[in-house]
């Protein structure tokens, strides 16, 4: 069976890079840490995620190649600890999102276990271009 790409569609020109986005996008879907992601305007969003027990030294933000990557290290103990159980996660993580053209990403805040970095949209422009047809 032959695997249906957009570049089989005659009709769908030049989205290449948006089926290998689709394929980037997919292979980071890992569940940790939770998030939210909220729109809380026309053309602005929220992205919150769980970041319990890090502090703002532990994270960093960055934007490579239109994809917003959060990833989260924790520092060394300078105390080392015998745990009797240990339930709440301290393992590193990676989380990433791809940003669509357009996509700012905005200020990041620290609140109660929780980082909250807001993405602006810019307002789409609406463009028409009339094509003169010369003769051949």
């Amino acid at each position: 069976m032959t695997k249906m790409t957009l570049a089989s569609y005659p009709h769908m020109l030049g989205f290449e890079q948006l089926e290998r986005l689709l394929e980037r996008t997919a292979k980071g879907a890992e569940g940790y840490p939770p998030f939210n992601i909220e729109q809380t305007s026309d053309y602005s969003y929220r992205i919150t995620l769980a970041v319990a027990g890090f502090a703002e030294e532990d994270l960093s933000i960055t934007v490579e190649d239109r994809q917003l990557v959060i990833r989260g290290r924790h520092g060394e103990d300078a105390v080392e600890r015998v745990f009797l159980h240990r339930g709440i996660a301290a393992r590193q993580f990676q989380r990433s999102f791809v940003l669509a053209d357009g996509v700012e990403v905005g200020e990041a805040i620290m609140e109660n276990g929780l980082l909250h970095i807001d993405l602006t949209r810019a307002k789409p422009e609406t463009i028409v271009q009339t094509i003169s047809i010369r003769k051949g």
